[in-house]
């Protein structure tokens, strides 16, 4: 066995419950953090998306959507201040106007906005538009008055969804069949595109890749990374599972992690090989979702055992040198409910702390 670092030697790192956040009636499937790290949204399966305040854990809004939310994820630009929420068939882009400043309330209505004036203008695009299963519309009033700016409405259920780093391009994965379930949608022009015409497998979710114009692509056996500029295949992950949950790229963008539903979790370095460098499996049960740390060397899983786990996980800027992987600690708190447990877990983008949703409708602060 190697020689691995004491865990104390590798603080700081989440250790300790400090706050659970109580208030869903559901359970909770999506947790996002905002680019500032003072508030936290959750999404539920009671049709309510609620608006937190990370240190207190105080409940500062709910906007009820009346059916289940799937996924709820903030704009990562730091000039605007929106989020979607994918509830149903539909998404749906939401300004909390109570956290903007009246400067950045007018730069944030001025960019969700913008598409309604350019798709007047583009009549001629309207064909191609038509073929795709979308369309963007003005919400009625009554949402309108909750702060609901724009409704996109498909034509299944929406699963994931995933931001661009530069907060104006999304893509959605849909509970259909083949090319159409993936689609990347431009919010200052209000234009939704397929990137595929034809997909092998069913896709389990999608993420932009944090540095290249790569698009990643997760179907229940593989790992697909597109060129989005060239329109081309650049590689395939082999992480040896039957059925892939979740991906997530390192802040460095040369490395991957993916969790699958038969316990196992893969870590890729993209620049040695198509097959893990290393495989873990210390779950009991199904991993629901991975997650890296933006800013510290640390990632983690949530599992439907109920426990989430820490891991050290070191990239050297030495390419001779590979990653330092250290199990650091197993946090136990949700409950399980009819065999789910942790559905979902995240890292605060500031401080080295982790937040998880669990089937309980509880969401837990760990520090």
């Amino acid at each position: 066995m190697p020689k691995l670092p004491d865990p104390r030697d590798l603080r700081p790192f989440p250790a300790a419950e400090a706050l659970v956040y109580m208030g869903h009636t559901g359970r909770v499937r999506s947790i996002s953090v905002d680019p500032t790290g003072l508030w936290l949204l959750s999404g539920s399966d009671d049709g309510t998306v609620r608006l937190w305040e990370v240190i207190t854990g105080r409940c500062a809004r709910i906007w009820n959507l009346k059916d289940v939310v799937h996924t709820v994820a903030w704009c990562p630009n730091p000039e605007v201040c929106a989020f979607t929420a994918a509830t149903g068939s539909r998404v749906v882009v939401i300004v909390p106007t109570e956290l903007c400043s009246d400067q950045k309330l007018l730069v944030t209505e001025e960019f969700v906005k913008a598409g309604f004036a350019s798709a007047a203008n583009d009549e001629e695009e309207e064909e191609d538009a038509a073929s795709l299963p979308v369309s963007w519309d003005m919400p009625p009033s009554s949402e309108q008055s909750q702060g609901i700016y724009i409704s996109v409405v498909f034509h299944k259920t929406v699963k994931t969804l995933a931001w661009h780093k530069r907060g104006d391009y999304w893509a959605t994965v849909t509970a259909e069949e083949g090319g159409a379930s993936v689609l990347i949608h431009q919010m200052t022009k209000h234009k939704s595109q397929r990137p595929f015409r034809k997909l092998k497998g069913a896709v389990q979710t999608v993420q932009f890749h944090p540095t290249r114009p790569w698009f990643i692509a997760a179907t229940q056996r593989y790992v697909r990374i597109y060129n989005l500029m060239q329109q081309a295949l650049v590689k395939t992950l082999q992480p040896g599972v039957k059925w892939i949950s979740s991906v997530d790229v390192h802040p460095q963008g040369d490395n991957v992690i993916v969790g699958s539903y038969d316990k196992k979790l893969a870590w890729f370095d993209m620049d040695l090989s198509v097959k893990p460098y290393r495989s873990i499996r210390y779950h009991k049960q199904a991993i629901r979702q991975v997650s890296y740390s933006r800013k510290y060397p640390l990632f983690a899983t949530a599992s439907d055992d109920g426990s989430l786990q820490v891991y050290h996980g070191m990239v050297y800027q030495d390419l001779n040198m590979n990653p330092l992987i250290v199990p650091l600690k197993i946090l136990r708190g949700h409950e399980i409910r009819n065999s789910l447990g942790v559905l979902d877990c995240l890292f605060h983008p500031i401080q080295p702390w982790l937040l998880s949703a669990g089937a309980d409708g509880t969401i837990r602060l760990w520090t």
